[in-house]
């Protein structure tokens, strides 16, 4: 059995045959080979199946450098069903003129996702099999993701919203759209055709995320579960109501009247976020009934997405008696999952400001956020599974600790978290290492989240928020870093307008409260300079 190629379908070169029993190095060279081929482009313009017949192709290659003997009919399966798409002149000129095209057998064996992400080819970024990853979103996190996956060999594409944001300028090459535009983002995946797509921002088309996926691409962690905890209510549902954890007291509005309602259910006060939004976009404590039409008010124009005119449903939920709250940095992999030491944080108007690892506890805390926090990850794993997609990842699980010790679930961050960024001071990797390796399918263990700083000290991270309009500029950057132990992320974010976070300090103390005045001093002796 042989699958037919044209090396110049212009000009009816001579057709060449691959035997299935050849080195599959040559069904890589099919695949570059057909890519290239204009007439493949336009076969694929007037069948979209084409191409994701490619991608399969392409994922069994790589699966089978590791699994040989178990893909080696799957290799057959594809050849035949590439030769009865018929790769020749007539059947390109009838594919683009005609309304309908040659059938593409659907799978006809379960290749799990896991066993498709196995053993990626790393270390030819600009070679002739790279793993491409392309990042939607390319703010501070990204950036560090990006590095890291850098280091392994990846080649990376970073996409945002404008020009020059900080993933950007490390990646080997990156786009600027609009990304929640359905139409937009179907032609950056047509282009870029990435193996791995990392959201790392909510404004997405998740539609057309979810079609990718459902298409070959490696979503991370899921589609599904980007879907899900960008959505406050099918979280939450998720959480209380199938997973049984702990929350505070809640309800769903989608009118003004619901939201009365509900708030009078909670009790007052209350909390009142749009269910599509985040980092405190749009929310409002309402401490009386007369408060609840300017909630609602906010949580329409205040939120992430205002411009679209839609109506966001809320959710008003009770205010608890707040002591403090953790984050709980939660790693799935092909080894399963596993947590971090819990993270204290301090937030202003919802945004994150100081974290600090281990978070000061009582005895047990630790373990009753870690359970809560597994428990989350597992709900959300599987739901990702149930879809055919892997749930590998970072993921950033809040939690409230109450004045009277218990713990609530409050959100899931499917991503490395800004609090997390203390890790790149305490842990034997940072939460932006462990995040690359798990999204290329490597184990994570409890050894690779474990803290390296000295026993019983403390790791702090400080976010340096800047306000102004124009360019930032640090300097005095040598007396900030002067203290032993301290560090620093200067995020080379291109503007500010408003107020920013621009950079992090990081430091090693000998307890919480010397680790972060140490990262404060470090973030004091900055001059910072704005035009």
């Amino acid at each position: 059995m042989g699958c037919r190629i044209l090396p110049n379908i212009e000009s009816r070169a001579p057709q060449h045959t691959i035997d299935v029993g050849h080195d599959l190095e040559q069904l890589g060279g099919v695949l570059e080979q057909t890519d290239a081929h204009p007439a493949f482009a336009r076969l694929t313009e007037a069948d979209p199946r084409h191409q994701r017949h490619v991608q399969r192709a392409r994922s069994l290659q790589q699966a089978q450098r590791a699994h040989a003997a178990e893909f080696e009919p799957r290799i057959g399966e594809i050849i035949a069903a590439w030769q009865n798409v018929g790769m020749t002149e007539n059947a390109v000129n009838t594919a683009v003129t005609s309304t309908s095209s040659p059938a593409i057998p659907a799978e006809t064996s379960a290749v799990s996702p896991a066993t498709r992400a196995a053993n990626r080819p790393l270390g030819t970024p600009l070679g002739k099999h790279p793993t491409r990853v392309l990042f939607l979103g390319a703010g501070e996190l990204g950036k560090e993701v990006a590095i890291e996956l850098m280091r392994l060999g990846a080649w990376v594409c970073a996409a945002d919203s404008y020009a020059g944001a900080p993933a950007q300028q490390v990646a080997h090459e990156y786009r600027a759209l609009d990304m929640a535009n359905a139409a937009e983002l179907q032609a950056l995946f047509d282009e870029i055709k990435p193996d791995i797509i990392v959201p790392e921002v909510e404004a997405i088309a998740t539609d057309v995320l979810a079609g990718t996926a459902a298409a070959g691409a490696q979503v991370v962690p899921s589609a599904e579960i980007a879907a899900i905890c960008m959505d406050r209510e099918r979280l939450r549902v998720l959480a209380h109501e199938e997973l049984g954890l702990p929350t505070t007291p809640y309800r769903f509005a989608g009118s003004l009247e619901e939201l009365r309602a509900g708030a009078s259910e909670v009790g007052y006060p209350c909390v009142v976020k749009p269910v599509m939004s985040s980092s405190g976009h749009g929310q409002s404590v309402v401490r009386s009934a007369d408060a609840i039409d300017a909630a609602w008010t906010e949580a329409q124009e205040g939120r992430r997405a205002a411009d679209e005119g839609d109506v966001s449903r809320v959710i008003v939920e009770a205010l608890a008696p707040l002591e403090r709250e953790l984050t709980v940095l939660t790693v799935s992999s092909s080894a399963g999952i596993v947590t971090c030491t819990p993270i204290g944080q301090r937030q202003e108007s919802g945004d994150y400001r100081e974290s600090w690892q281990p978070a000061t506890e009582p005895d047990g805390e630790a373990e009753r956020a870690r359970d809560i926090a597994r428990t989350a990850v597992e709900g959300l794993v599987a739901k990702a599974q149930a879809a055919g997609e892997t749930g590998w990842g970072v993921f950033g699980v809040e939690l409230f600790v109450l004045t009277d010790g218990s713990i609530l679930f409050n959100e899931v961050s499917p991503r490395p978290h800004d609090t997390g960024m203390v890790t790149m001071a305490s842990q034997r990797l940072s939460e932006f290492a462990l995040h690359a390796r798990a999204i290329l399918g490597l184990p994570i263990t409890p050894e690779h989240v474990s803290l390296t700083i000295p026993a019983g000290s403390v790791a702090a991270s400080h976010a340096i928020v800047v306000a102004g309009d124009g360019e930032v500029e640090f300097t005095d950057v040598a007396a900030a870093l002067a203290e032993p132990g301290t560090d620093l992320r200067i995020f080379a974010k291109p503007e500010v307008h408003g107020h920013r976070r621009m950079a992090v300090a990081l430091a090693v103390g000998e307890s919480e409260a010397d680790a972060r005045a140490k990262a404060g001093l470090v973030a004091d002796a900055l001059t910072i300079t704005v035009e």
